[in-house]
């Protein structure tokens, strides 16, 4: 019996790892739909994660996020690639979500001081790395959580997302050796 790939895969990682990017050249590679979860989250509540934050706090951006996870898991087609927020895989909520539509969670993991460069430039001021300090304890802290995701794929500057994609899409098409040994 062989296995099939799954039709969902999620991209986590901190922020500024390229999950974004990397989601969607993983689609096109696919031949699929993405969805980045926080500009989905931007057009179904009028607001972005930085102006929810700010004005009705972390926890109320946490909770419409993770009814956003829900729209998007629920909605989903075949083949969807999900780019989430640095911090949605970070609750046991939003991982059960994951679990129960057997989409496939991919950490993306990026070292921190390249996180750091791209969320310096970024346009949009990150509220919850203010500062390098900040973003480095963050970082340190969710890193156990984003290994409990299926896969962990090293990103760094030398990697395109075109070849991160690839990378992905490998190892998603293995089937693990406890499932080859269960049949």
């Amino acid at each position: 019996m062989t296995a099939t790939a799954p039709t969902i895969i999620v991209i986590t990682g901190f922020m500024g790892a390229g999950k974004t990017t990397v989601a969607a050249a993983l689609a096109r590679l696919r031949g699929c739909s993405m969805i980045d979860l926080d500009s989905f989250i931007a057009a179904r509540v009028g607001r972005g994660a930085r102006q929810i934050i700010e004005t009705d706090g972390e926890p109320r951006f946490r909770q419409i996020e993770t009814g956003a996870l829900r729209a998007a898991l629920d909605d989903a087609e075949d083949g969807l690639v999900i780019a989430l927020g640095g911090g949605a895989w970070t609750l046991e909520r939003n991982r059960q979500l994951v679990s129960e539509r057997k989409a496939c969670a991919v950490w993306l993991d990026a070292p921190f001081d390249l996180c750091w460069r791209r969320i310096r430039r970024a346009v949009a001021a990150r509220p919850l790395a203010r500062d390098e300090a900040q973003a480095l304890e963050l970082y340190r802290q969710r890193r156990q959580l984003y290994a409990l995701a299926r896969l962990r794929i090293e990103a760094d500057e030398s990697s395109s997302p075109e070849e991160l994609a690839a990378i992905i899409e490998a190892a998603i098409n293995i089937k693990p050796a406890r499932q080859a040994e269960d049949k």
